[in-house]
């Protein structure tokens, strides 16, 4: 199994602007060196930042955003990931999309959704996890609150990496830099956890605060608080496999079911 190399973009965004958006990371991947790295990350609702305002700025699946995401993809020979507001058969989703190189696009809704925010009052929740391959890495990407959930982020399926993109206000920092640490732990796998910074057009504040970390709840990468730029993790899997053999937790845990 070979190495995984991942990037986190972690930088501020303007507010319900997609074109800005585009070409504002467009520019932050211009010297990036192609096919230096597997997998690209980007935040919740990147093209946007966390609005309500579905109506104005949703697209679909093969709107610009989408489009520009294959487009990235193919041209750093990497998978672009991230979420995006999208409409669909009359509903708003805030969907994550995972667009490789050769133009394929998956999808996971997000499950929870943030009340708080009343974000259920204008999107409509998922019902199914997403669990991809990439490089023969088994991958589960979730979406920002879902990190509070440990029953929806349970390993049942024996993932190697868990990733978060995240929209998470940096007065509730404390607890997404503790739940990340516990998702690796409890899930023996590596979990990267990607946020923005800057503030919303709702006038949230965002520390970032991105992080990888490997299946004891070692830290691999920590990005500087709110600063903007792109960090590269490199996840061993021998380190994984040796862990996991070392110490066997998966074999004791529980067996219900996620419905």
């Amino acid at each position: 199994m070979k190495n995984l190399r991942i990037a986190l973009a972690q930088t501020r965004l303007y507010w319900e602007h997609p074109e800005a958006n585009r070409n504002h990371f467009e520019k932050l991947f211009a010297s990036f060196p192609k096919g230096s790295c597997d997998l690209i990350l980007l935040p919740e609702m990147f093209s946007t930042g966390f609005t309500m305002n579905a109506p104005a700025v949703a697209e679909t699946m093969d709107g610009p955003t989408a489009t520009w995401m294959k487009y990235m993809a193919k041209k750093h020979k990497a998978v672009f990931c991230g979420s995006v507001v999208i409409k669909e058969k009359g509903r708003y989703f805030n969907r994550l999309l995972w667009v490789t190189p050769d133009g394929t696009i998956l999808k996971y809704d997000k499950r929870h959704l943030f009340r708080m925010a009343k974000e259920e009052q204008t999107y409509s929740s998922g019902q199914q996890r997403l669990i991809v391959e990439l490089k023969g890495w088994k991958i589960c990407p979730l979406i920002c609150y879902d990190l509070r959930f440990p029953v929806w982020c349970r390993n049942t399926e024996s993932f190697d990496l868990q990733l978060f993109v995240a929209n998470w206000p940096s007065r509730r920092k404390f607890a997404w830099k503790q739940l990340l640490v516990a998702r690796a732990i409890e899930n023996q796998c590596f979990v990267a956890g990607l946020n923005r910074v800057g503030k919303d057009g709702s006038g949230y504040a965002y520390s970032g605060d991105s992080i990888v970390h490997g299946p004891a709840g070692e830290t691999i990468l920590k990005m500087q608080a709110n600063s903007s730029g792109v960090a590269v993790a490199e996840l061993d899997f021998q380190v994984l496999k040796t862990f996991r053999k070392a110490f066997p937790v998966a074999l004791d845990r529980d067996t219900f079911q996620i419905k």
